[in-house]
């Protein structure tokens, strides 16, 4: 896991600064290209000195994924009595994400650090949100908006590790079908890109799809529904956190226990209890209290320093907090230090 003051150090190659004042805030505008195609300006704003800034952490969904990032954004407010404010849209719908996000513009954040529901979807709005405060990314990223930054998973990379990981469950190759909220979220596309390259020549082919738009209910149904229609499915795989209990439970309440192989993201309870039952055979395992602690700040920085903390962005905009693969072998040890690093 990464320090809470570990940072990349490598810096922004080139920053062209020009400064105007605008009611309290300095802003300033770097032209970097940020993988795009043409080169994009983007603002940061800066408070006065020795104002403390108000900052929003926004999620996704309601997962409970969440209350281990919240661990880190907690710990970052104690440190530091700085106001972080978390934000969790009751559903996954990009309409109620969108909305928060006006809210807090229309509030006076001086940051807002966002997991993006459908990144081609929200570029626009995204952007509108950078010409007034600073905005970066977590957990899932949109990457060809004007964000100042992306923190959390590589999820391509993660991807791979989870892909590989099946490899060695299917030696002998074999049918998966995958389970996600939606497919348009970065993570979920990212994440099935790195799979899908990993299992790649290994007589392992993907047979089904299915979305659940984050309805628990329909995450679970959404597993049953194959595993009934389809004996040839060897495995099931779920991308997102809450479809691992989702998967559990169906492979329990079906009978497809010790019959049917499970890989999946994340450490929710009912997925780390599948591990221990042996109904769910490996989970990839982000660090959502880095994305907490770091996105807060960062957040912070920017704000309060401004240029300076331009400077610390990596050259690719990214910081990247890993994953830990987690099975029946060391379970126990990771619940262990779980309930130390959020209590």
């Amino acid at each position: 896991m990464l320090t809470r003051r570990a940072f990349h150090s490598l810096a922004v190659a080139a920053i062209a600064a020009t400064v105007a004042f605008s009611g309290c805030k300095k802003e300033t505008a770097s032209n970097t290209s940020g993988g795009d195609a043409a080169a994009k300006t983007r603002k940061v704003f800066a408070i006065p000195a020795g104002q403390k800034p108000k900052l929003a952490f926004v999620t996704n969904n309601a997962s409970d994924f969440w209350k281990i990032a919240a661990a880190g954004v907690e710990k970052f407010k104690s440190e530091t009595g700085v106001q972080v404010d978390m934000k969790i849209p009751a559903s996954n719908s990009v309409a109620e994400q969108n909305g928060i996000l006006e809210d807090l513009l229309s509030q006076g954040y001086n940051g807002i650090a966002i997991s993006v529901i459908s990144p081609d979807e929200q570029t626009r709005q995204i952007d509108k949100a950078c010409e007034k405060t600073n905005v970066i990314t977590h957990d899932s990223d949109a990457p060809k908006s004007n964000r100042l930054l992306y923190i959390g998973t590589n999820n391509y990379e993660a991807g791979k590790v989870l892909g590989n990981e099946i490899v060695k469950l299917l030696p002998n190759g074999g049918k998966i079908a995958v389970f996600v909220g939606t497919f348009g979220a970065d993570n979920a596309k990212q994440r099935l890109a790195g799979i899908e390259d990993a299992i790649k020549g290994k007589n392992i082919e993907i047979v089904e799809k299915r979305e659940d738009q984050t309805d628990r209910a329909m995450a679970r149904s959404n597993v049953e529904t194959v595993l009934n229609a389809r004996a040839d499915v060897n495995m099931v795989v779920g991308l997102w956190s809450y479809n691992g209990p989702a998967i559990a439970a169906a492979l329990t309440g079906s009978g497809k226990k010790g019959k049917v192989k499970a890989a999946v993201f994340d450490e929710e309870e009912g997925t780390l209890d599948g591990i221990e039952n042996d109904v769910i055979d490996v989970t990839c395992v982000q660090r959502p209290y880095e994305m907490g602690y770091q996105s807060s700040k960062w957040m912070h920085d920017l704000a309060a320093r401004g240029d300076a903390a331009v400077t610390k962005i990596p050259a690719d905009k990214a910081v990247d907090t890993g994953v830990q693969v987690i099975n029946k072998s060391n379970v126990g040890k990771f619940r262990e230090d779980l309930r130390k690093l959020t209590k």
